[in-house]
């Protein structure tokens, strides 16, 4: 796959010359409705012979739109996680767009003029909600009157699950409360988060529990707060784990929130490595426990369960 990145005035140069099946979408979290989408275009480019592209932002709109501060705003997918993603669902060409100001002043004919002929789209593949403008004027429906003839537009319809949309909206509130399993249902995977190992205060070693403690950047949405069965890779290797996150209230009030994950049969010293975390399963709420002796029998509960969960 080859990844194009454009910052508005793009130059004809940048753009592969031949003819595409175009989709378009943000696609935060590449769910299930997501690859719905994505698969339709698939299906397409495979039948005619085209090259499959995909163009998608930077950033969230709503940065630009609401002005509002780039870190209130919470990803299900980092970029780096979404150009993996586009991988492994055949994807040959990845354009994404520097979501600037000026960009998001394109009337939408000129969007459509420059972002999808001038990409060479010979179908352009979007969800049915997919607008490029203000809604009134700029969504599916008017897409064939700006294309003049010049592309196909195919609209995928709203995927949907127990009569309720998937949605990357939808998605956030089930991490909110915590509800793992259908959020592992509705992305048709693990949900996955990147960090580094960086050092706490070494508590977990102290009690038996030596953990791992994540830097997770403040853009990623995870998790309530709790304890959850998870995995984390560390280089090329998936290991069985126990996950946290929460204040640590046993240990004081208004403590900061951390991300740490005890690893189950794992004695290695791992500061400063850069790993992926699944949150697979979720256990229990976080405690204040009235002494360090009631967390230890917790803790070897919890160990318990993570273990039972994989067995």
């Amino acid at each position: 796959m080859k990844i194009i990145k454009i910052r508005h005035p793009y130059q004809a140069s940048q753009i592969p010359e031949e003819d595409v099946v175009l989709v378009l979408g943000f696609f935060d979290g590449v769910h299930l409705g997501h690859q719905r989408v994505i698969h339709t275009g698939k299906e397409i480019a495979e039948k005619e012979g085209l090259k499959l592209a995909l163009m998608t932002f930077n950033q969230h709109p709503s940065i630009v739109f609401k002005k509002i501060n780039p870190s209130q705003v919470k990803y299900l997918t980092t970029l780096a996680q979404k150009e993996e993603k586009m991988v492994s669902l055949g994807v040959d060409y990845l354009y994404e767009i520097d979501f600037t100001s000026s960009f998001s002043h394109l009337a939408p004919q000129d969007f459509v003029d420059q972002y999808m002929v001038g990409l060479h789209a010979k179908y352009v593949v979007s969800g049915f909600d997919y607008t490029y403008g203000p809604k009134e004027i700029a969504d599916v429906k008017h897409l064939p009157v700006y294309a003049k003839k010049r592309f196909e537009v195919v609209t995928v319809p709203k995927e949907e699950d127990n009569g309720e949309k998937i949605s990357s909206t939808r998605i956030r509130s089930l991490l909110d409360q915590g509800n793992i399993d259908e959020v592992t249902r509705l992305l048709g995977a693990f949900y996955e988060v990147d960090g580094v190992v960086v050092h706490g205060d070494a508590r977990g070693r102290l009690l038996g529990f030596p953990t791992a403690n994540i830097k997770v950047k403040s853009t990623v949405h995870l998790p309530r707060v709790g304890v959850y069965v998870a995995k984390i890779k560390v280089g090329d290797t998936w290991y069985q784990a126990m996950g946290s996150i929460g204040h640590n209230d046993t240990f004081g009030d208004d403590r900061e929130l951390t991300v740490e994950l005890y690893i189950l049969n794992f004695a290695q010293d791992i500061y400063g490595e850069h790993v992926k975390i699944r949150w697979c399963h979720f256990l229990r709420d976080q405690v204040k426990f009235p002494n360090v002796e009631t967390l230890i029998e917790q803790l070897k509960a919890d160990e318990k369960a993570t273990a039972d969960y994989f067995n």
